[in-house]
């Protein structure tokens, strides 16, 4: 059964009551924040989505029929999905003021650990998660593209060189990702708040030109869409789907702002404005006809203005890549902590616990980006891709959602399940609709997405085997105490031996016994537990043991977004009344070296890539911010 596990401890599930991250600091503040690094993804979506709606792969006729069907689908997609799938219901389910698969999975698996199917839900979470990181691949590229596109809209002659511009942008904001940008994202809510209230007036003026369009918001407009055009109306809806891109983003970042600050945002500035903008585009498509399918976003804008417009828009997607990017290093973050990824190395870039950066990922993702670029060139080409990682991943969420309401919250059925047929079949419908564009790009995100899903699953079962090895023929550390106290000679100091599981002794504990024949006046067993929580207070961290004769097992927990600083952790820590001074005390690390084997467990070829990934994970010594000068290695081999 696969079960997000800590490392290099077990986790512990425990229950905590709801706090807020995002408590700190004014309602209007946190709102303006948070349409900065929240709402980015979806803001700058009427860049491309109206016209790939038309112009794209599955092109619709440009008649009121269809323009019309096409702004009621989106509106109530936006309404349905966002407002009240996402707004008023997935975000309830937060785990101590945090949001995002993972820490739903978190959450959901301290109430359904052990059930028949509890493995199934684990899996499609890591799979959400999965296809998060493709999305983190696709949005910068498909954003920025989409606005610096605006330079072949107003200047055709310069269409040669939005490729290279959208290279240098996205190779720069790679660049300054390990400098940190919290001075930089102080601008970032200003800035979309003044391109919201752009799109919002452009769209107005527009609808001005042609009120009637302010009825395409009725439903009927696209239930008549689909009865008179079947077939291009299910196809359309893997292009109309791009209105909603994003949502998760709201439930992800939840942590940083809260739920409040979110809401306020997404209903009084951010939806109006994305509704005042499709309509806008709508009224242009309506009144111009074909000529206005380059950009409808971009021509809605009067000839003074088109420069300026282009400049924000960029400024507004490269603040959408940004908030994606950040939220991947979260994500990492959590799977590292909740045993999904080998250690990595995490800078912190500011004295905020939440401004971090990951090289690995850094680095992946800024290859992976560029190449997509490259390969697809052009900004509607790569939407096609777009479509697939978003809808597969809140397709996920209903399974998730399912859990919470059922089990969790113990929703009433007869108010639970129509809720969620009706978002289970327009999340299937926008899926099925984007699984048509496989051929046309579709097949990079579930790919990437399954390789993503391979390395996670496969590191999470071989933490498992590997932890079981290493529990078999183990000595309980109770009979090891007792019988070890006089079996060798002590020696002053702590000695802290860190150990993956609770039970047995550790390997570099009797490798040092055997090799060095002496024992410290206070031998430690420390395991480090990661919860299925975002913090932990203070009281919660230490559990410690007490065995005699100078024998100790304790246990460090941390929650699954926090810095796991071992010495920080013992500091105020005394063992029968000594404190653990660091000057005086030395950690000893097993590293396990794996023997690949036909035991049963996982293939050959799986059990290779376990091993690959063991041997490029960082140090423990780094990752629990041990001091360099206090640590001792003692290697083993260990067969699976």
């Amino acid at each position: 059964m696969m079960q997000p596990v800590a490392q290099p401890g077990e986790t512990d599930k425990v229950e905590h009551s709801t706090t807020h991250h995002g408590s700190h600091g004014g309602l209007p503040k946190l709102a303006l924040g948070a349409m900065g690094v929240v709402f980015g993804d979806i803001g700058t979506s009427p860049l491309y989505a109206m016209r790939d709606t038309f112009a794209g792969h599955h092109r619709l006729p440009l008649d009121q029929l269809h323009v019309y069907g096409i702004i009621s689908l989106m509106f109530w997609s936006m309404m349905v999905i966002v407002t009240l799938k996402y707004v008023s219901i997935i975000m309830r389910a937060d785990n101590r003021g945090e949001g995002g698969s993972l820490a739903l999975l978190a959450l959901v698996n301290q109430h359904i650990s052990g059930k028949r199917w509890s493995a199934g839900i684990v899996l499609l979470g890591v799979f959400a998660t999965s296809l998060f990181y493709g999305d983190s691949m696709i949005t910068p590229a498909v954003s920025v593209m989409g606005a610096i596109e605006g330079l072949a809209v107003y200047e055709p002659g310069m269409h040669g060189a939005v490729v290279p511009m959208v290279v240098v942008i996205l190779i720069g904001l790679f660049l300054i990702q390990s400098r940190g940008t919290a001075k930089v994202a102080a601008f970032f809510g200003p800035v979309m708040l003044v391109y919201f209230a752009v799109i919002a007036v452009l769209g107005v003026m527009s609808i001005l030109e042609h009120p009637g369009v302010i009825a395409a918001l009725s439903p009927h407009f696209a239930a008549a869409m689909f009865v008179a055009d079947p077939m291009r109306g299910f196809l359309a809806m893997g292009s109309a789907v791009l209105a909603v891109t994003g949502a998760e983003a709201l439930y992800a970042d939840m942590g940083h702002f809260g739920r409040p600050p979110i809401r306020l945002s997404w209903l009084a500035i951010v939806l109006p404005s994305l509704v005042l903008n499709y309509l806008g585009q709508a009224s242009l498509l309506v009144r111009v006809g074909a000529p206005a399918l380059a950009s409808p976003f971009y021509f809605l804008a009067p000839e003074w203005f088109q420069w300026p417009l282009l400049g924000l828009a960029s400024l507004a997607a490269i603040i959408a890549s940004q908030a994606v990017i950040t939220g991947a290093f979260s994500v990492t973050q959590q799977a590292i902590q909740l045993g999904f990824i080998p250690r990595m190395s995490i800078k912190y870039t500011s004295v905020n616990a939440g401004q971090i950066y990951i090289p690995v990922i850094n680095w992946a993702l800024m290859i992976a980006v560029i190449l997509l670029v490259f390969v697809f060139k052009e900004s509607s080409n790569l939407t096609a891709a777009y479509g697939i990682a978003v809808t597969g991943a809140m397709m996920i969420d209903n399974f998730l959602l399912a859990v919470m309401l059922f089990v969790v919250w113990k929703w009433a059925k007869w108010l639970a399940i129509p809720l969620l047929v009706v978002f289970t079949l327009l999340d299937f419908g926008y899926l099925s609709a984007n699984l048509t564009k496989i051929p046309d790009g579709g097949w990079v995100p579930l790919v990437m997405g399954l390789a993503i899903f391979t390395l996670l699953t496969t590191w999470s079962k071989g933490r498992a085997l590997m932890r079981a090895s290493m529990a078999e023929g183990t000595i309980p550390f109770e009979v090891f105490a007792k019988s070890a106290h006089s079996s060798a000679q002590r020696v002053a100091g702590t000695a802290i031996f860190m150990s993956s599981t609770r039970g047995g002794v550790p390997s570099a504990l009797l490798h040092n016994i055997k090799h060095n024949k002496v024992l410290h006046e206070r031998v430690v067993v420390l395991t480090i537990a990661i919860q299925d929580v975002p913090v932990l207070e203070d009281g919660e961290r230490i559990e410690l043991k007490n065995f005699g004769q100078g024998f100790y097992k304790m246990a460090i927990k941390f929650g699954f977004l926090e810095d796991t600083d071992v010495p920080a952790a013992l500091k105020g820590v005394t063992l029968d009344g000594v404190p653990i001074d660091m000057m005086k005390t030395s950690f000893f690390l097993s590293r396990q070296t794996l023997i690949a084997s036909s035991k049963p467990g996982m293939a050959i070829w799986r059990e290779k890539l376990f091993a690959w990934m063991m041997r490029n994970a960082a140090s423990a010594m780094e990752f629990f911010r041990l001091p360099v000068n206090r640590v001792v290695e003692l290697g083993s081999q260990v067969e699976i």
